[in-house]
């Protein structure tokens, strides 16, 4: 069976770039305050593209690095559909990567 991890250290850079390319990336991370919340996505502290890039990428990719399990079910990209719903902001294509990332956790 082919390994998961190649495949999602492919999508968190690709989601990086994505970032990057709509102008959402930081380039000054978050108090570590902001960080700690213990709301979900970081809702109370957080945008959701600041918590994609502090919270989400760092995690994902140690995991991936040390090869350690990954979640079955990541359901991240309906937040984004919600985040980007109604705004100026276009995203779509992070809301499909992030559905990539989704699908390929859930294959396993």
């Amino acid at each position: 069976m082919k390994s998961i991890f190649p495949d999602i250290a492919t999508l968190l850079l690709e989601l990086e770039a994505e970032l990057r390319l709509l102008e959402l990336w930081d380039e000054t991370p978050p108090s570590p305050e902001a960080l700690a919340s213990t709301q979900p996505f970081c809702v109370d502290t957080l945008t959701f593209p600041q918590w994609l890039q502090f919270v989400f990428l760092p995690r994902m990719s140690h995991l991936v690095e040390l090869e350690q399990p990954l979640p079955e079910k990541c359901g991240i990209a309906p937040m984004a559909e919600e985040y980007f719903r109604g705004g100026s902001l276009q995203g779509p294509a992070l809301v499909a990567k992030l559905a990539e990332i989704d699908e390929r956790l859930a294959q396993g």
